[in-house]
């Protein structure tokens, strides 16, 4: 038997390309919307009142590319936009009902990606590929 591929980097970006797909389209299958949606959306559900200079940093994003994502969003309904109270250029986020029910639909086919993943890595594997997801998604490069 041959050894396993030890191009991690290689291996990463295949493995996201693979997940995200599947995910992408079971996401809009069930509620409209894509998993880059799916995570500003649930930034937001999280801190209320996001700025999009916030919701950047939290998805490790530049400004510039949350721009468009968060324009999408709002001309979805699924998010509201106003003006930061004390930020004269800066606008507060916030999910609309049609964002929570968004989120809602989703859920059901988060859970059952997830549990297809435990079932195909074993609990131990999930939590220990999820903790070293983790640490490489904030390791100080």
């Amino acid at each position: 038997m041959s050894e396993p591929d030890q191009r991690l980097f290689f291996l990463l970006q295949r493995a996201a390309h693979r997940l995200r797909t599947t995910a992408d389209r079971r996401c809009l299958a069930a509620a409209g919307i894509t998993t880059a949606q799916l995570g500003a959306l649930f930034a937001v559900r999280d801190s209320p009142g996001l700025t999009q200079q916030e919701l950047a940093r939290t998805l490790g994003l530049r400004e510039s590319g949350v721009t468009p994502l968060v324009g999408r969003l709002a001309t979805a309904g699924l998010l509201t936009k106003r003006p930061h109270p004390r930020e004269h250029r800066a606008v507060v986020l916030e999910l609309s009902e049609a964002g929570v029910a968004a989120l809602a639909a989703a859920q059901p086919e988060i859970d059952r990606f997830n549990a297809e993943l435990r079932a195909l890595l074993g609990e131990e594997g999930f939590t220990s590929t999820a903790g070293a997801m983790d640490r490489l998604a904030h390791w100080e490069l």
